[in-house]
């Protein structure tokens, strides 16, 4: 979001290839979700976590040198498809290690690192914004994430929930003694088959489409925040070039910020109730500069805090409802195509969100982002379900409990 104000000059680009920019990288998400799902659950955790790294870190270098328009939206293209695997991947091997009690947590810590890092992203944005050029390095410091992240993956073990679907009781009781100690047993789940059907066999078919569709309501007004956020914060007056990039990492640290109490609340409140009370807020947040784009300066930085500091729980709910949902010989693919339904949206709405505001404006921009939240919100309430306290087996189970 920050490299494009450099980059559209720097390159030349025109409406058009900015929006496409912002898109690639989602679009690939949507391929790298669903292949790196699948993979996932074919190959295991372990080996597709340290692969798809490397990829990540290649990738982001490669873009410091690029020079025209389809170098750049190629390069994005590819980023996307290697952090879309790497949802899947991840996410299903933090939840498998997970107990029952500290699975909202430890879910809450992936949401938590997401923002983070694009809080971080954004202030290392702001500095580098005065470097002739800053943009590539922009682009190109991801790789320095990677080298950590390649050295703290080395050693994890794979996941003996997958290793016992594949009948490998030995190999996943000694990785269930290593981690947890001799007197912690692994909680058995019933075999199955892995593969896309059985993702959307009946029973499942219902929540994979609540989750793709709940998951796209929530991350198009984010990822539109993200991407074309000193866009959006200019439209409303607040500034504009470094200003308004300042003003993005500001919202980004209550996003960051929203995720610490929701990692709490959800098993303390529970997972349905926290998505619903969440998800109407986060509407409200957006309804007041959708409804009120002239609104004082101040009203319209309240609206955004409280828009991003209740995304906390749905932020941290995109990544543990699909863990807890399905079971372990398809949790990773059935992350993977919530994943890829939900980034069709995003995809379209990144591409087209420049054109809607030249066109329109920032409040009626606001009230679509508004109108998905409630959408969202209905889902919820009729579909949500409530997995506080149970097993991971319990939870993706089609029997009541």
């Amino acid at each position: 979001g920050v490299a494009l104000i450099q980059l559209a000059p720097a390159l030349g680009l025109t409406d058009v290839e900015v929006g496409a920019t912002g898109a690639a990288a989602l679009a690939g998400i949507f391929f790298g979700s669903l292949a790196g799902g699948w993979l996932t659950d074919l190959l295991g955790r372990r080996r597709m976590f340290i692969l798809d790294i490397i990829a990540i870190g290649v990738t982001s270098l490669a873009a410091c040198f690029v020079t025209t328009a389809w170098q750049l939206i190629l390069l994005r293209l590819l980023l996307g498809f290697f952090i879309g695997a790497d949802y899947p991947i991840a996410t299903s091997l933090i939840a498998e290690f997970s107990p029952r009690r500290q699975r909202g947590i430890t879910m809450g810590m992936v949401s938590g690192a997401w923002y983070l890092g694009a809080t971080a992203a954004a202030f290392v944005g702001y500095a580098l914004y005065w470097t002739p050029d800053g943009w590539r390095w922009m682009l190109g410091s991801a790789v320095i994430p990677c080298v950590v992240l390649l050295i703290g993956r080395h050693d994890i073990p794979e996941s003996p929930r997958w290793l016992a679907q594949r009948g490998e009781i030995e190999k996943a009781n000694a990785v269930v003694r290593k981690v947890y100690g001799d007197q912690v047993e692994l909680d058995r789940e019933e075999p199955g088959r892995t593969g896309f059907a059985a993702v959307f066999r009946q029973g499942y078919l219902s929540r994979v489409l609540y989750l793709g569709l709940l998951i796209l309501c929530q991350v198009v007004p984010m990822y539109a925040m993200y991407t074309f956020g000193p866009r959006i914060i200019g439209a409303f007056g607040l500034g504009e070039g470094s200003l308004a990039v300042l003003g993005e990492a500001v919202v980004s640290l209550f996003f960051l910020l929203g995720t610490i109490p929701a990692m709490f609340w959800l098993n303390s409140l529970g997972r349905r109730p926290l998505l619903i009370g969440s998800l109407a807020l986060m509407a409200l947040g957006l309804l007041i500069p959708g409804i009120w784009p002239g609104a004082p300066i101040v009203v319209i930085i309240v609206a955004f805090v409280i828009y991003a500091f209740f995304s906390g729980g749905p932020g941290i709910l995109q990544w543990l409802y699909p863990n807890e949902m399905f079971p372990t010989e398809v949790r990773a693919t059935a992350v993977g195509v919530a994943i890829a339904i939900s980034r069709i949206g995003v995809v379209v709405s990144t591409y087209g969100l420049p054109l809607f505001l030249d066109a329109h404006g920032i409040g009626p921009t606001m009230l679509v982002g508004a109108g998905l939240l409630i959408l969202g919100l209905v889902l919820s309430v009729f579909m949500a379900p409530e997995t506080r306290g149970l097993t991971l087996g319990e939870a993706s189970s089609l029997r009541p409990h």
